[in-house]
């Protein structure tokens, strides 16, 4: 593991690491904010999963997590959303390839070589951050937005136990029925649709739900609602009866104006589980 850089943070520390990856099979580079309090021993951790085009970076300087975390004493790491590197295939759209990992395992060439992103997220990069980071790898919570959203959400579905909270801004909510999610699961999973249900947030919470608080904020002026189809997961966190909150805010759209102005009821929401657990 590489440092690329380290700087002193609401007390704390925001830093910039990179490292050889198996899963993807290429140099993956992530960041990561510990609060003072991970000098004395191990933290809580909250994951940031982010949204299409997006790197490491853009939650990581926009979203301002790290004065709420430092608040509540919690890390934030901040993953990229696909392999990166000059032999890792990638295509002419923005929402697919490079910058849109979706977080799934393609079984599809040319993808299959790289586009491993729900192992690299579910097992190799927290086995690295537990290793050398002093983080509280059993009181975890998980969060992202639109694509991010999309993988906070099936991520904590399809690992129960994993985490203690999951909480969504703007997610691609069912994307098995949105050119969100159909372009992309066709492209890494291939036509049959049967392997698609587990990355399909609306799917998940009809058949299993989590075992623990939700909390979605979605932008009701989002220019994208028609892809990210929100009331389909509203409707079926209803019918489970899931423990949670589903906010529509009101004249947000989808950006990163519309996360920076919630992001402390999020990670507030994610304290209260992190630290009963």
């Amino acid at each position: 593991m590489k440092t690329i850089s380290e700087n002193a943070c609401f007390g704390g520390t925001q830093g910039v690491y990179s490292h050889a990856s198996t899963a993807c099979n290429c140099e993956m580079t992530f960041g990561l904010f510990l609060p003072a309090e991970a000098k004395d021993g191990p933290v809580p951790v909250l994951w940031y999963l982010s949204g299409l085009t997006c790197t490491h970076e853009n939650a990581m300087t926009k979203a301002g997590a790290q004065a709420w975390a430092a608040e509540h004493g919690i890390a934030v790491v901040f993953p990229d959303t696909s392999p990166r590197g000059d032999d890792v295939a990638d295509d002419e759209a923005y929402d697919l390839g490079k910058g849109a990992g979706f977080y799934v395992n393609s079984t599809q060439d040319p993808w299959k070589p790289h586009f491993q992103m729900w192992d690299y997220i579910s097992d190799e990069l927290p086995a690295l951050l537990g290793k050398n980071f002093a983080l509280d790898m059993e009181r975890r919570g998980i969060t992202g937005h639109s694509m991010g959203g999309h993988g906070a959400l099936t991520l904590a579905m399809n690992l129960p136990g994993r985490f203690l909270s999951v909480s969504a801004f703007a997610p691609i909510a069912n994307p098995t029925a949105s050119d969100w999610g159909k372009k992309q699961l066709s492209a890494y999973l291939g036509s049959d649709e049967t392997s698609w249900s587990k990355h399909d947030a609306t799917l998940l919470m009809q058949d299993v739900g989590f075992d623990g608080p939700v909390l979605i904020d979605q932008g009701a002026a989002d220019q994208f609602l028609d892809l990210l189809k929100p009331e389909a997961l509203s409707q079926a966190m209803a019918a489970k009866r899931q423990e949670g909150t589903f906010r529509m805010q009101k004249g947000y759209d989808h950006s990163y104006f519309f996360v920076s102005t919630f992001i402390e009821d999020h990670i507030a929401f994610h304290a209260e589980a992190l630290y009963a657990g």
